[in-house]
């Protein structure tokens, strides 16, 4: 009876985002608001006038991240009722994260972008989901690849080729655009990692802002230095700016805490539905085309990817 009540408070006491179903809810909401930001970047180069330019391009992703940032410290400052400053020994970890998961990863992404498809470039930047769980195996015990893993990885990377594959297949490999979108899903594993290991001694919602805070001005810095401009046609540019920054806030502090109480592996397999949501919400508010019986199929890829990934076998008598 005693050993009962011992295991009840323990389940008590257990971290909300350690909680399966909070950290699966979590992460779904995670993905549907990165999801959501294919859209709102595509409506957002056309209400500032972007074409081709890519410091235009990397000032528009810099104002949006260095937004979020400050948003999200000035919300931690307003809860906490003290400034959001880093402690001591924080900054450098914050800089780092900031260089890596911000600046590098989206400097790469915006770039390839002008380069290659939105088809191909969304299904190679998904290849980030995949390495996070390959990285994992390497730098944390508690997160080793299984045959279960393995196989719920290949049917989520299944569900995402077949979403966004098209009647031409895939098409040539354009080492520019290609690969450094790969290069954007690399940086975005390293930064999974990094965001597990940091936010073990750091507050992961200040971890957040500050990595945007200092990725965003990054990105900001090289898009004006580069000869970049904005010039917003009206107040919806102004307030679709507004939502990809708050999307942004958001999303990366909510997913910094799902990785500092679960295994990356668990948490990052998530992240294969964010072309999905993608793809729908390009239909809703693109008018695309995306009611095909390929997209329902896939969809069920990524969640049994999903379900794979995070079933536990039964424990052996």
């Amino acid at each position: 009876m005693e050993q009962q009540k011992k295991e009840k408070r323990s389940a008590g006491e257990r971290p909300f985002f350690s909680r399966p179903a909070a950290a699966a809810c979590s992460a779904v909401l995670c993905t549907l608001l990165w999801g959501s930001a294919f859209p709102a970047v595509k409506t957002g180069y056309e209400l500032f006038r972007i074409t081709s330019s890519v410091p235009d391009k990397l000032l528009f992703a810099g104002a949006r991240f260095l937004a979020a940032g400050v948003l999200t410290l000035l919300a931690l400052s307003f809860l906490q009722r003290r400034p959001a400053l880093p402690q001591k020994g924080e900054l450098p970890r914050m800089a780092a994260l900031g260089l890596v998961q911000t600046a590098v990863q989206y400097f790469f992404f915006y770039i390839a972008l002008s380069y290659s498809t939105g088809v191909k470039g969304s299904i190679l930047n998904s290849a980030g989901t995949f390495l996070s769980i390959l990285l994992a195996h390497f730098f944390f015990r508690d997160d080793r690849m299984t045959g279960q893993k393995a196989a719920g990885c290949l049917a989520g990377l299944a569900g995402i080729i077949l979403v966004n594959l098209g009647p031409g297949g895939l098409g040539g490999f354009d080492p520019l655009g290609d690969g450094l979108m790969l290069g954007a899903a690399l940086f975005f594993a390293a930064g999974s990692l990094m965001s597990k290991q940091f936010a073990k001694s750091c507050s992961p919602v200040s971890l957040s802002g500050w990595q945007l805070t200092i990725g965003g001005g990054i990105l900001t810095a090289a898009g004006l230095l580069t000869g970049g401009t904005l010039a917003p046609s009206g107040p919806q540019a102004v307030l679709m700016l507004a939502y990809l920054a708050f999307l942004s806030a958001a999303a990366f502090a909510l997913w910094t805490l799902l990785l500092k109480y679960n295994p990356v592996g668990k948490i990052s397999i998530f992240n294969a539905l964010t072309p999905v949501f993608g793809v729908l919400l390009s239909g809703i508010f693109l008018g695309e085309d995306f009611l095909h019986l390929k997209n329902l199929a896939a969809l069920l890829l990524v969640c049994l990817g999903i379900v794979l990934v995070n079933a536990k076998k039964p424990a052996r008598s």
